[in-house]
């Protein structure tokens, strides 16, 4: 029943036949530059495994080729963009991939609305996966547990303090007081409300540090977006192949079959079968 249940979604006659045969070719994204895109429903779970399956069948491949065709590291870099992590599922392993793909020219970048989320999939090992990122940058949130995360990382930073005091009557008296005390940088409440056009950086060696959010209006490469101008939307649906290009090492069994000898054979089978019933 276990098994009935998570084989399931291979009871859609598409999804059987996408998983037939590899179009894909995976092993070959650190060859060339490439762009490849990963859309899923960001409200229907039923078919993120599918992510989570080629991202684990990508890092193997890719390591398994830099290993024994380029002595350890892809001729191009390969960076994932993995926006909504949480919602693909479970990444295999993750929290060994990110602290060895590094060395591969390979680079996974977690997009997270909070880090109570990454702790929900990956329960202990998501401390292991943060602790292995060598960059983090919070655009802006209120989840208590990030707050408090970040805010401790942040640290404290010295601040002078004076006490004055001054007493007046028969015998006037005045006192001063000075100390050095520690503030925290950048408070829970304080990290709460960040302007939205702020953001703060942690790169691994340097001070975090709080920086302007970069404005996409003023990228020269702007102007080709569907938010700059709608008939640059693309038509994802133009680029859709439901059949299988073949490819000048791909190799197949072939078998010949003549379709009305089977047909007389099904109606044999049905007739026998009828019979027996009888």
């Amino acid at each position: 029943m276990s098994c009935g249940a998570r084989l399931a979604p291979f009871d859609i006659d598409e999804l059987r036949e996408i998983t037939s045969y590899d179009e894909l070719a995976l092993d070959t994204v650190g060859d060339r530059k490439t762009a490849l895109f990963l859309i899923m429903s960001d409200t229907d779970a039923t078919f993120n495994f599918l992510i989570s399956l080629i991202y684990t069948q990508l890092f193997n491949l890719l390591c398994e080729k830099a290993d024994d065709v380029y002595g350890g590291r892809l001729p191009v870099h390969v960076r994932c963009l993995i926006d909504e992590a949480v919602n693909i599922g479970q990444i295999p392993n993750l929290e060994k991939l990110v602290a060895t793909i590094r060395s591969r020219e390979i680079s996974t970048c977690l997009v997270l609305q909070a880090k109570s989320q990454l702790k929900a999939i990956y329960k202990d090992n998501a401390d292991t996966i943060i602790g292995n990122m060598d960059s983090q940058i919070f655009l802006g949130g209120s989840e208590p547990t990030t707050l408090k995360e970040l805010n401790t990382a942040l640290g404290k930073e010295t601040i002078d303090m004076f006490n004055t005091s001054n007493t007046r009557g028969n015998s006037p008296s005045y006192g001063q007081n000075y100390q050095k005390l520690g503030h925290d940088l950048a408070s829970i409440d304080e990290l709460a409300v960040l302007d939205g056009g702020k953001c703060i950086l942690q790169l691994r060696g340097v001070r975090p540090f709080l920086s302007d959010k970069y404005d996409l209006t003023q990228h020269p490469n702007y102007k080709y977006t569907s938010d700059a101008d709608l008939k640059n939307v693309f038509d994802i649906e133009a680029f859709l192949h439901r059949e299988m290009e073949l490819q000048p090492d791909d190799m197949f069994d072939s078998v010949d079959m003549d379709v009305e000898e089977q047909m007389e054979k099904k109606q044999t089978e049905r007739r026998k079968n009828k019979a027996a019933a009888l």
